[in-house]
């Protein structure tokens, strides 16, 4: 038995020699039918010259590859490198399909052109001959399995070695350059190391990436930061959204993924310093967040995108989980949701991008916030969005130090300076000293409930947001495709012409809420006071501003005279009171479409108990002008013919009448 096992041992490894020698004899010529294979292949495929100028083994199972050249039919040099040098799986080359354990490159060069109508790339780009399009295969596509197989690929085809010199990339066309130069790229023990300088353009970023990488795990992570200390301009955010993008470090990983069901999810963190944006449409400045970072949960499956609530977002000191799922399966179901823990007050305040608020700069606050928001939408069924959103403070919650600004200074006379395309054209004292100033009480009531039916019928009942009105505006908006209501209160447009600039920026409407709810919530400014204030600084015509301007400019009256069909007039011109000239026909008579927001108004007045049946049948269109608005409207050319369309400056006073 002995004799036996010993010879069976004897014959094994006998084999595995003569295996070996053969192996060792016939590598060369193993190498060279791979060679040929893949270069047929790829030649079969794409309409290129593919070459290899030479191949051998350097020893046991390392290769010299020297003379690598891509060039399409006809077109400049897609991709050459002097040598590639590496130890190959042997195993592999059965396969027909090199596996490198290490990799050396040096000298390479991939060069994309395009001139007019001709380049050298495209063909990569193009599906292969008579292959039908599916539709509905594109249509349910499963992103995860495609990302699965992707990551996948590439972390099994990473070698354990690699050490690039000189390699560079470049895209040159009529009107773009692109350059990357890598002098140097190194993986040795999972640790990644590489310098880039990638110019754009005119725009040059000097930087350095390290990292670490387990393909066994699907683990990566990498750490980007400039060398110039000039930090890393984002490139073509300029030419596309006139927007500038920069940052200091980025950190990316990926630290998981599963792939089950036909979904993949992937766990990892990001995390950006010193990113600085500048946008017109956010702020009039660079907005500067200092620390922002993100531990995600994402997974993708077949028409489902969901970013998982476990993900935790971080600004600064402030804290957030967020949930977010895109669903087309069949209808498009959008859904969002927002949450914090409890957290101190000054961390919510101190961690708001510097640029954004500048009337909350520097605010001191005790006490702890926490704030919740939820979005549904189904684009089938665009009217019923849904939407909640909810800041709750604790019981001790208050301001112990004013920023920038004092928001109490309304409680007294202060001087308001009105803008106009960012420029002020007017400063006047919004109280007792100016002698256009008028008390609430000094104000006819037709007017003051004309303006809250029409512009916040729940004014003293809210407290300062309306999330119907709200809603209503979504769903508005989204059914146009543009902004065509905005759902504000008469806080919000108090806040917005008191402290804010009329730049329609998203950090003007975020500070505007703010402020409002510090102002509702923590009853720094009584209903009554705010709306006063209100009443005496909105725009009502040509450098006309406050209940009393206007009386006098229309009907050369007292506000307290007002009568109900004037009040209605007021309150119509509001939204656009520089266009009050086409309300009326050349001989100074109101136009007839006017009636019906008359009708309108007038009705929700009398179902509100603020007028009797006999005011409100004797309500007519009728006002007369007789203050200096006559002299400009009546000398003005005949326009009967362009009577406007209503709806496009006066339906929006009424966003909420039906709430």
């Amino acid at each position: 038995m002995k004799k036996r096992i010993i010879l069976w041992v004897g014959g094994v490894l006998a084999f595995l020699l003569i295996a070996f020698i053969l192996l060792i004899s016939f590598r060369g010529s193993l190498l060279e039918y791979t060679i040929r294979k893949v270069i047929t292949k790829v030649e079969n495929k794409y309409p290129v010259d593919f070459n290899i100028a030479s191949a051998r083994f350097i020893d046991l199972n390392s290769v010299a590859l020297t003379g690598i050249t891509l060039v399409p039919d006809g077109r400049d040099t897609l991709f050459s490198t002097d040598s590639v040098h590496a130890t190959v799986s042997i195993r592999s080359i059965f396969k027909g399909r090199i596996v490198f354990n290490r990799l050396e490159v040096a000298n390479g060069f991939f060069t994309a052109t395009k001139s007019g109508d001709k380049d050298n790339f495209s063909f990569l780009l193009k599906k292969e001959d008579g292959a039908p399009v599916d539709t509905t295969a594109i249509k349910s596509r499963n992103y995860g399995e495609l990302l699965n197989r992707l990551i996948e690929t590439a972390f099994d085809n990473v070698p354990d070695q690699v050490d690039f010199k000189n390699l560079n990339v470049s895209y040159v066309s009529d009107n773009r350059t692109i350059s990357v130069k890598m002098p140097f790229l190194t993986v040795e023990e999972g640790n990644i190391n590489t310098e880039l300088a990638i110019r754009t353009d005119s725009i040059v970023n000097n930087m350095r990436v390290k990292g670490t990488i387990d393909p066994g795990d699907y683990n990566i992570s990498a750490s980007l930061y400039a060398t110039d200390n000039k930090g890393i301009v984002l490139p073509y955010v300029k030419d596309k959204f006139d927007a500038a993008v920069a940052f200091d470090t980025l950190h990316i990983s990926l630290n998981n993924k599963r792939f089950r069901n036909d979904k993949l999810t992937v766990k990892g963190t990001g995390m950006i310093n010193n990113l600085v944006v500048n946008h017109e449409k956010i702020a009039d400045q660079d907005v500067v967040v200092k620390e922002a970072a993100v531990d995600y949960v994402v997974t993708l499956g077949p028409n489902l995108y969901v970013v998982d609530s476990l993900t935790e977002v971080r600004v600064n000191k402030a804290k957030a989980n967020i949930y977010a799922a895109y669903q087309n399966a069949t209808s498009k179901i959008i859904d969002l949701q927002v949450k914090t823990a409890e957290m101190p007050g000054d961390n919510f305040f101190d961690s708001l991008p510097t640029g954004l608020f500048e009337n909350l700069d520097g605010i001191k606050t005790q006490g702890n916030l926490k704030y919740k928001m939820s979005f549904h939408l189904n684009m089938d069924s665009i009217d019923y969005v849904r939407f909640n959103s909810d800041l709750d403070a604790s019981k001790n919650f208050k301001i112990v130090k004013w920023g920038k600004t004092n928001l109490q200074k309304i409680n007294g006379s202060f001087e308001h300076t009105v803008y106009e395309y960012g420029k002020p054209v007017r400063t006047f004292t919004v109280g007792p000293s100016n002698p256009f100033f008028s008390h609430i009480g000094s104000i006819s009531p037709y007017l003051r409930n004309a303006i809250l039916t029409a512009e916040d019928a729940y004014f003293y009942s809210h407290n300062g947001f309306h999330e119907e009105a709200f809603r209503q505006a979504i769903a508005k908006n989204l059914e146009t495709g543009e902004f065509a209501r905005g759902g504000s209160t008469i806080s919000m447009q108090l806040v917005k012409n008191v402290f804010l600039t009329r730049q329609k920026t998203v950090s003007r409407k975020v500070e505007e809420a703010i402020i409002v709810w510090l102002m509702e919530n923590l009853d720094l400014v009584s209903k009554n006071r705010m709306f006063e204030v209100y009443l005496n600084i909105i725009e009502w015509g040509p450098n006309v501003y406050g209940a009393k301007d206007a009386s006098r400019f229309y009907f050369g009256k007292q506000p307290s005279e007002l009568n109900l069909a004037e009040a209605i007039f007021l309150t119509s011109i509001i939204p656009s009171p520089k266009r009050y000239r086409s309300s009326f026909d050349s001989y100074g008579n109101l136009r007839s479409y006017k009636s019906g927001y008359y009708r309108l108004i007038g009705s929700h007045m009398l179902k509100r108990g603020l007028i009797s049946r006999e005011v409100y049948d004797n309500l007519y269109p009728n006002v007369r002008l007789y203050g200096r608005a006559r002299d400009l409207v009546v000398t003005a050319i005949d326009t009967t013919q362009l009577e406007p369309d209503s709806t496009e400056f006066e339906l929006q006073t009424i966003d909420m009448l039906d709430f």
